[in-house]
């Protein structure tokens, strides 16, 4: 599983700062302020959780852990929910597409909560 983790991590780092120059130079004039600040948004947690399932990622080189697993799984997916129904709404005006933002998030959350415990349970190093 590190070696997938690390993909993922990495092309998700890849898109954060293309989505970053992308909100900064290609959209910035052509959608409202609120929109720019939900796409700017989920830019920066995508980028900030690549950075933690690379971390999964070097972790799980190790014997892996089941929490290791689930904070793998719980990044890829809450990236994807999160920043991706973040920059659909940006992109597209589709406000709905706000209501299944909560959704990315809370992977996210139990991402962070499995790698806590797997930390507390000694199971990272």
């Amino acid at each position: 599983m590190a070696r997938y983790w690390l993909l993922i991590g990495s092309v998700a780092g890849f898109f954060g700062v293309a989505g970053g120059a992308f909100g900064a130079h290609a959209i910035k004039a052509r959608v409202s302020p609120q929109m720019l600040a939900n796409f700017e948004t989920g830019t920066r947690y995508l980028l900030v959780h690549a950075v933690a399932l690379l971390l999964v990622g070097v972790l799980a080189s190790r014997p892996e852990s089941g929490g290791l697993r689930v904070a793998g799984y719980g990044f890829s997916v809450g990236m994807l929910i999160f920043t991706g129904s973040l920059w659909t709404m940006a992109l597209t005006d589709t406000r709905w597409l706000g209501a299944i933002t909560p959704i990315g998030g809370s992977a996210l959350l139990v991402a962070w909560v499995a790698l806590a415990v797997a930390a507390w349970r000694g199971q990272l190093g």
